[in-house]
């Protein structure tokens, strides 16, 4: 256990952020599957707007990797444009 303060401090702040990446992670991962089940094109052009904005937050927050944001947001894409 944690003898510091600031120490302490660390591990509730760590926890609240673990929380809220995790929470933002789910979040994205959940209308990537909802973009993917689309069959109609306008609505899914519209999520896409959606979701690379998603995507890109997720990447700039470190939450994952930014190939990984632009590989999802390419397939995504692809996607969109076969429909």
């Amino acid at each position: 256990m944690a003898n510091h303060k600031s120490a302490l401090k660390r591990i509730r702040s760590n926890e609240a952020k673990r929380l809220r990446n995790r929470y933002q992670h789910k979040t994205a991962r959940t209308y990537i599957k909802r973009l993917r089940e689309t069959s109609d094109k306008a609505e899914a052009e519209k999520m896409l707007v959606e979701v690379t904005s998603m995507v890109d937050k997720l990447a700039k927050k470190n939450i994952i990797h930014f190939n990984k944001a632009s590989n999802l947001k390419s397939s995504l894409k692809r996607h969109v444009n076969a429909l």
